[in-house]
């Protein structure tokens, strides 16, 4: 679908965009489709910045400047969090990526179209990113402007995450192999089968079940419970309630049935 998108919009964009530079229509409809609304890790703290981040193909970024612009501007994401490519500009001689939504994006970010445009022209392409994750992972957001301080040549989106390897991290198996290592041997066991256990926290419970297609708060004599849910009818359904960071209560009901299956917290 995000493919489609991507054409159709590339489509209407003047010929004259399209013969700017050395790639082709395919080229370009290959790296938007590998680049529009990909997840990635960030390595290093990413500045929040009006203007985009420089980061030559060649030499890679000046960590000097980019600390001294996060001084100035604050940090749009920190090693570790989770960021979201939100629009592809592919230029004559540079590819400018918006993460979590640009400068402007704030907090919510994820109710934006993710948009996509050659020079002058863009235009809003659809893709549902799901409610809630800016809370837990980019608050703001920036560009980055990968330069080639030449035409543009045919060039793979993958080559261009490889690229940037330095500052973002795209393969996000082999960040989630790294992190599930660190984790209890009960823990991995449930992410493994994927299950959820009283005592993980929200990274865990994501790592075992995914995001949540359906969250809920509440407040119970006093205390604010949030509650995860997963599954649809008819099937089985998972009901996680974390208190603070931690999932308190686990249940499973299996529709029309009224089966319920409580897990026990695993032994630290």
């Amino acid at each position: 679908m995000r493919a489609f998108a991507a054409l159709a919009t590339l489509s209407l964009l003047p010929a004259v965009s399209l013969a700017a530079n050395k790639l082709t229509f395919d080229d370009r409809v290959e790296l938007t489709r590998g680049l529009l609304a990909e997840y990635g890790t960030a390595k290093v703290l990413l500045p929040r910045s009006r203007r985009p981040l420089e980061f030559d193909a060649s030499a890679g970024f000046d960590a000097n400047r980019w600390t001294q612009i996060a001084r100035e501007n604050g940090p749009a994401a920190r090693a570790g969090d989770m960021i979201q490519v939100t629009k592809v500009d592919l230029e004559a001689d540079k590819i400018v990526l918006q993460i979590n939504g640009g400068y402007n994006g704030g907090r919510h970010w994820y109710h934006r179209q993710v948009t996509v445009g050659a020079g002058p022209s863009t235009n809003p392409v659809p893709v549902r990113i799901p409610v809630g994750e800016s809370d837990e992972y980019a608050p703001f957001g920036t560009s980055i402007a990968i330069l080639f301080h030449k035409p543009l040549e045919p060039i793979k989106a993958v080559e261009v995450k490889k690229m940037l390897a330095p500052v973002l991290n795209f393969d996000r198996h082999t960040v989630t192999e790294i992190y599930s290592e660190t984790l209890p041997p009960e823990v991995r066991k449930a992410v493994k089968e994927k299950r959820a256990l009283v005592g993980m926290d929200r990274e865990q419970v994501i790592l075992a079940l995914g995001r949540p297609p359906h969250k809920e708060r509440q407040t119970k004599d006093g205390v604010e419970l949030e509650y995860w849910v997963y599954g649809e009818a008819p099937g089985k359904f998972v009901f996680v309630t974390f208190k603070g960071d931690k999932a308190i209560e686990v249940k499973e009901e299996y529709a029309g049935l009224g089966t319920e299956v409580g897990d026990p917290a695993p032994r630290r």
